[in-house]
């Protein structure tokens, strides 16, 4: 079977058309939730779907994925649809405390047949999920994150977290209230914007 290319990568016909009627959700929601902001609801594929997807490329083959502050879904619906074929085994986990994003989430769960799971929950309430993966994107700064990750990712788990433009400014602030390990990979999408890919995270 000939797979189709997406930026550096090559998926199933399976996982593209369950990738595209997942964007169709985003779009039809959209209307009336805030999933994605407005300067890139025309661009969903590019800022959102393949900027995911590069995420998902750089976790280690998780069997416990957790997306918190989930959102729309980025990146933990992509690893969800991403894990189907993959990773069958994967359990990923959705933390988001908007009630009205969680039943998006749930519903684009069904919808595109994979395994996953929502927590409608504040992340900082819940107990220790010991994730192998844990991934946010346009949560909070990097400070708090690595308290998040603290508290929720497994000892020999690692964090991937997608960083902006101040990503070196947060990493500095950062370092002053926890140590940990650090690779920073280039976005596909964006010039100026990192994933971060954590380990070792323990308080100074």
């Amino acid at each position: 079977m000939v797979g189709i290319p997406i930026a550096d990568l090559i998926v199933s016909r399976e996982t593209y058309e369950r990738l595209k009627h997942y964007e169709a959700l985003v779009r039809k929601w959209s209307v009336k939730i805030n999933l994605v902001s407005k300067s890139t609801l025309g661009n969903i594929w590019e800022r959102h779907i393949v900027d995911s997807l590069q995420v998902c490329e750089l976790a280690e083959h998780p069997t416990n994925w957790v997306d918190i502050g989930s959102g729309g879904g980025f990146p933990g619906v992509v690893a969800a649809i991403v894990a189907a074929e993959r990773a069958p085994d994967c359990k990923v986990t959705l933390v988001e405390s908007d009630h009205r994003k969680c039943v998006f989430l749930r519903t684009a769960i069904r919808e595109c047949g994979v395994n996953a799971v929502v927590l409608s929950e504040r992340i900082e309430e819940i107990p220790s999920l010991g994730a192998e993966v844990l991934s946010a994107r346009a949560l909070a700064d990097l400070t708090s994150l690595l308290g998040f990750a603290e508290r929720h990712l497994h000892s020999d788990g690692v964090a991937l977290f997608s960083k902006g433009i101040q990503w070196k400014k947060e990493v500095d602030n950062a370092r002053s209230h926890w140590q940990f390990d650090l690779e920073s990979t280039k976005s596909w999408t964006e010039p100026e914007a990192v994933i971060l890919k954590i380990k070792g995270v323990t308080r100074v």
